[in-house]
Order: C-alpha cells, then structure tokens, then sequence
C-alpha cells in the first residue's frame, strides 16, 4: 500500500509546488501579461504540458482571443481566435463548463484553429479546458494539451486546472478593481482640475484651507448681484478684505466703494456722516455737505461694525435700506440713491436683539445673504501663507532682505491660538521683520505670548499628580478663606460633600479653624 500511494504523495508535492510558484507569479506585478507567461511555464514543468494558453473574452466585440501561451508561436498566437460557442474553446466559455478531449483526432469540435498540431499525431495528444470566471461571468478559459496516458486522471487535471483558473480569475478581478479605480481617480481628478480653473479667487485675499474655500465660493456667488450683505465674523479675521472683494469683483467695480467705521464715530457726528447735512444745520454746519450714501451713488457703502450703532440710528438706516431714500440734517429734501449696503460685524446680533439694544426688523434687513469668516484657528494651513505674505511686506517697508522663517518659529506660529486673528499674526511678523538682524526670522523673535515651554526654558516640573494636588490645596484654602473657616459654606462653593472637604482637608493637613479670625 506503501507504494502504491507514492504516485498519488508525489502528484500532491508536485501540484502543492506548482500552486506555490503560481501564487507567486501572480503576486510580482498588476499586469496580467507579465505573469500569465510565468504561470503557464510552471504548468509545462510541472504537469507535462505541450502546451498552454490563456484566452480571454472582449465583452465588447464578442470574440474570444489568445492573450498569453506556452508552446505557440507569435503567429499560431494570431491564428488562436474564436466566437462564443465556437470550438471547444469558444463552448468553454459559452456554457462555463470544463471540456476533455482525450484525442483530438477524434473530436469535430477540435478546430485547431492556430495549426500548432498540424504536422503532429493527433491520436496521441489529449486536450483540456477550464473556464476562467468572475461570480458567474466567464472572462475566459485556460487550456492545455499533453501527451494522452491512460494512467493520466483527466479529472484530477480538471481540478488542477480549476484551481489555477480561480487564481488567475482572482488576480484579474484585483486588476480590474485597480484599473478602474485608477480610471476612476484619474476622471475626478481631471474634473476637479476643471473645477479649480473655475474656482473663483478674490486677488486681494490669502488662503486656500476649506474654510476659506467656501468664503470664496459665497463671495463669487453674491459678487454679480446687489443683494446686501452681513459679513460675520471675530475682530481681525479681515471682513473689510470680504466687503473689497464683493465690491471689486461685482458689476459696480467702476464705481465708489464707500466705508464707515460705525463704532468709530460718536453718536453726535455718524447720522451726519452718514446722510450729509445742510449749511446751518448745527453749529459749525457751514456749508452743505453730502453723506457717505451720496458719496457712495452707484457703488457701494460698507458699515463696520453694525452692531455698535445706536437705536436712533437703526430706524434711520432701516428707512435707508427698505425705501433707499432718506434727508439730510436740517434738511426737508429726499434723496434717492442706488447704493449696494455690505455690513459687518464681530458681535452677537441675536443676543443683542435679545437685550433689546439691536432691532429685529434691521437685523432681517441686513442678514440677507450671511458670509461667515472663520477666526484664524480654524484655518491654521494658511497661517504659513499669510506669514510669508506678511513677511515680504514687512521687509519692502523696513528696508530688510529676510530669507526664511525658521522652523520653530512656525511650529510657535502653528500651535498659537491667535486670540487677534490675521490681525494679530501680521503685527507679530512685523515685530519679527524689525528684530532680525540675520535675515532670518526666529522663534526668539516672536512675542512672549507666543514662546513655548521648550524655547523659552519654562517647561513645568514635577509630575501631573503633584501638580494636580498643588492646585486642589489652593482651591481648598481659598474657599476657606472666603467662608471664614466654615467647611460647610467652603464644601457648598466648590460643589463637593461636607464629608469629602473634610476627606481633602485631612489629606492636606490645612487647619480650618485659623481662618475663622479672618475679617
């Protein structure tokens, strides 16, 4: 029995062995082309094939092609085509099912349609062929021929065959997966490039984060109309640059682009700035002057700072903006204008409608189309673009030559919170352009605020714990302080138990009744 199951033990090895050499094949690279050949050349050695071929179906064209082969020539390759059902070949992969011709001399279907047998004894040669499938769709087929032996198990050759067909069937899946997702990549990112060449950019603003890609987006959309405007946003995020762009990029470009600085004018000169007034209206009117609306005719007016205007002022500007007429001071004349009205604002309108001290009505009025500008933190990609714009400003008006910013200078720049936004960040990198003496800007050039622990020497000592514990016996005493030493009104102020103050009390050896004498 030993021996007759050395065969069958020595068929297994050598089909374990081919497997291994096919799984690395297919492994080496994403192109079908270079591996089938390999694989094929392992079949020959392995089972005793003549010859081999892998054909694949063009779903396109319907025909069934030779893409690789072990045994043929360039030319036999050429001749290897078939229709579906056509050949034993072209059944394979019409039913799906494997076929064995154990002498091709004796088979119709045989066409031979490459003549690698022509001049051969066709009795001697055996045929078999797998279909190669993706789930239920058959790609192809796998195909050998080998010297028939009555010893030779055609079933066990179908299985192999199987086997391999499954592999390669796999690896193609896995190519076809990756080219088209390839194409699929390459397609958007064709699409998004035509996207960027449309993407509006206002030429007087820096940033490219998402943030700021949106705030370009709601600027290229509300530019070509005369529809107001708020713009929101914290102090220093650059709204005036927003109402520019709006401006400068609509149809009234041509014309004046007008700014008020509503929280910077006192409640008895800003009606007056704003709507003009006649000669003799109040002392010192000693001529007739026009307002900023009237100097703005046909362009655009910006209102800074929106919220900071009296409630006086807002009925006066809510006429304005619903009739677009208003008289000047001491005046009896109505005047019409055609002015575009952006406003801006870094307070909270709704809670100031809320209070009182902001109208409902004007808020509506204004919050026609919302632009929010993000602070600087949450767009932290264009703080090296805004340094380095800011950084070849600086150096034309001071007469510097400065080279770079160093490293841990933008890491400082990078891991601020910037609490002043743009603004903040321009006034530091104008400090850094003056304190230069080496053509580069350092982190020791930079505010203190901005200096971390490790470049300014002040990293904290001692561990979490202990400092954790220094803070809580700060707290502990401060409310014993406050409360005179009584542990119940200090427990009730730092939110805890009576039992867990006296716990923390005990642990940290403070005495509550040396601040009873306290007054």
């Amino acid at each position: 029995m030993a021996n007759n199951g050395r065969p069958k033990v020595k068929r297994e090895v050598k089909e374990l062995l081919l497997l291994f050499e096919i799984s690395q094949a297919l492994e080496r690279s994403l192109d079908i082309r270079e591996i089938v050949n390999p694989v094929l050349e392992s079949m020959a050695e392995h089972m005793g094939m003549l010859r081999g071929t892998l054909t694949l179906l063009n779903r396109n064209t319907g025909e069934i092609f030779i893409e690789a082969a072990y045994g043929l020539s360039a030319n036999q390759q050429k001749r290897g085509k078939y229709r579906l059902g056509e050949g034993i070949t072209g059944k394979v992969v019409e039913t799906g099912q494997p076929a064995i011709v154990p002498h091709i001399s004796e088979e119709p279907l045989f066409l031979d349609r490459t003549g690698a047998r022509k001049n051969l004894k066709k009795e001697e040669i055996s045929f078999i062929c797998v279909p190669i499938k993706i789930g239920n769709e058959v790609i192809g087929a796998l195909s050998v021929d080998r010297l028939f032996d009555e010893n030779i198990s055609f079933e066990e050759d179908i299985r192999l065959l199987s086997i391999i067909a499954a592999m390669i069937a796999q690896a193609v899946k896995l190519r076809q997966t990756v080219q088209e997702d390839k194409q699929r990549l390459l397609e958007e990112n064709i699409r998004l490039q035509e996207a960027l060449k449309d993407r509006f950019h206002p030429a007087n603003m820096i940033g490219n984060s998402k943030a700021m890609r949106e705030v370009y987006d709601l600027i290229a959309k509300v530019a070509k109309t005369n529809t107001t405007v708020l713009i929101r946003g914290e102090s220093g995020t650059g709204k005036e640059l927003v109402a520019q762009a709006i401006h400068y990029n609509s149809l009234r470009a041509a014309k004046p682009f007008v700014k008020v600085s509503c929280a910077a004018l006192p409640e008895t000169v800003i009606e007056s700035e704003l709507f003009g007034h006649e000669k003799g209206a109040f002392t010192g009117a000693i001529s007739t002057r026009k307002g900023r609306f009237e100097l703005a005719q046909g362009g655009t007016i910006f209102l800074d700072e929106i919220g900071d205007i009296s409630p006086a002022m807002q009925i006066k500007l809510l006429r304005v903006l619903q009739e677009r007429e208003f008289e000047r001071v001491g005046g009896i004349e109505t005047i019409k204008v055609d002015v575009r009205v952006i406003a801006a604002t870094n307070r909270n309108l709704e809670e100031l409608i809320e209070k009182g001290d902001f109208r409902e009505d004007l808020y509506y009025r204004l919050n026609v189309f919302p632009i929010h500008l993000p602070p600087l933190r949450q767009r932290r990609t264009d703080i090296p673009l805004l340094a380095d714009f800011f950084v070849e400003k600086y150096s034309k008006i001071h007469h510097k030559s400065i080279k770079r910013i160093s490293t841990p200078a933008i890491d400082m720049l990078m891991s601020y919170h910037w609490p002043g936004n743009v603004r903040e960040l321009e006034n530091c990198i104008e400090r850094a352009v003056i304190l230069s003496q080496d053509d580069v800007i350092h982190g020791h050039h930079l505010p203190p605020t901005l200096q971390t622990a490790e470049a300014s020497g002040t990293k904290p000592k001692g561990t979490l714990t202990s400092t954790l514990e220094g803070v809580e016996r700060e707290l502990l005493v401060e409310a014993l302080k406050l409360a005179r030493g009584n542990m119940s009104k200090a427990a009730k102020s730092l939110g805890i138990t009576e039992r867990m103050m006296g716990i923390r009390v005990k642990k940290y050896g403070i005495d509550p009744k040396r601040f009873r004498s306290r007054r």
